[in-house]
């Protein structure tokens, strides 16, 4: 049977869309695919292909008249819509392509509903803007609640580093209040920044530049933001134009600990 979305709230649409996407990517998990390379040593799969236009006929069927920006397909509709979807069919794909099952597929309306699905784990994290919830089958939705108890931090370690030699996340790492506050995992998809909303994270650090916009983070940042994480850029900064890089953090006190290391740091 068909689903239409075409009445449904844009929570929903994103669920659906991150949902669909997540099934491609279980369902080609294992198999032998064709790899694109996008070059600087980046590349997609088979796999990104063929969930992003999967998760974009859901949003073309509930909201045909939106604006999409892929990661993989590029902008379809104006790049100045009111209404943008910004998506990332499969973040991860380094750790998807060797047999790693760490990874996300991202959907995000701008400045509204977004949702994180996780294809192995069966999870699903979203927002409609206000509140942050955790969905998985057979089980009633729950409402995301970050704690930084876990003390756990995880580092976007990648290169390249644009904000050195000032600062690199990597030296975080290398600062001695950090070993012994927290602890540091290097999970290398933006799913830690749907644990962080979901308190299975004290904190993510990645450097860079403005990523606000990113088809990559824009889902975890909504996410965040609505779970009642502290979200600025690595300068303190709010992330946009104002703001480079991305901390997230469960709590004030998490946040303004690490913002102390990195300004140590440079």
């Amino acid at each position: 049977m068909t689903t239409s979305y075409a009445s449904s709230d844009d929570a929903a649409v994103a669920i659906a869309g991150a949902r669909a996407g997540a099934d491609v990517v279980r369902s080609m998990y294992g198999q032998r695919l064709t790899c694109i390379d996008k070059g600087a040593g980046d590349f997609a799969t088979a796999a990104d292909v063929e969930a992003e236009k999967t998760i974009r006929g859901v949003i073309r069927a509930a909201r045909p008249d939106d604006a999409v920006l892929g990661e993989e397909g590029g902008q379809q509709g104006a790049a100045d819509a009111v209404r943008q979807w910004l998506v990332d069919p499969l973040c991860g794909t380094l750790n998807y392509a060797v047999g790693n099952m760490l990874v996300a597929v991202n959907v995000a309306l701008r400045d509204g509903a977004a949702a994180v699905a996780d294809p192995f784990s069966g999870e699903v994290f979203f927002t409609d803007g206000e509140s942050a919830w955790r969905r998985q089958e057979g089980a009633d939705d729950a409402l995301l609640t970050p704690t930084s108890a876990t003390r756990l931090v995880d580092v976007n370690l990648d290169p390249p580093f644009p904000g050195a030699p000032g600062f690199r996340a990597v030296d975080l790492l290398a600062h001695p209040g950090f070993v012994e506050s927290f602890r540091p995992r290097v999970v290398s998809t933006t799913l830690a920044l749907a644990w962080v909303a979901a308190g299975k994270r004290a904190a993510y650090v990645t450097d860079g530049g403005d990523l606000s916009m990113s088809v990559h983070f824009a889902a975890g940042i909504a996410l965040c933001r609505a779970a009642g994480c502290v979200v600025t850029g690595i300068d303190g900064a709010p992330v946009g134009e104002a703001g480079r890089g991305l901390l997230a953090a469960a709590d004030a006190e998490t946040h303004g600990l690490l913002m102390s290391m990195m300004r140590s740091r440079r």
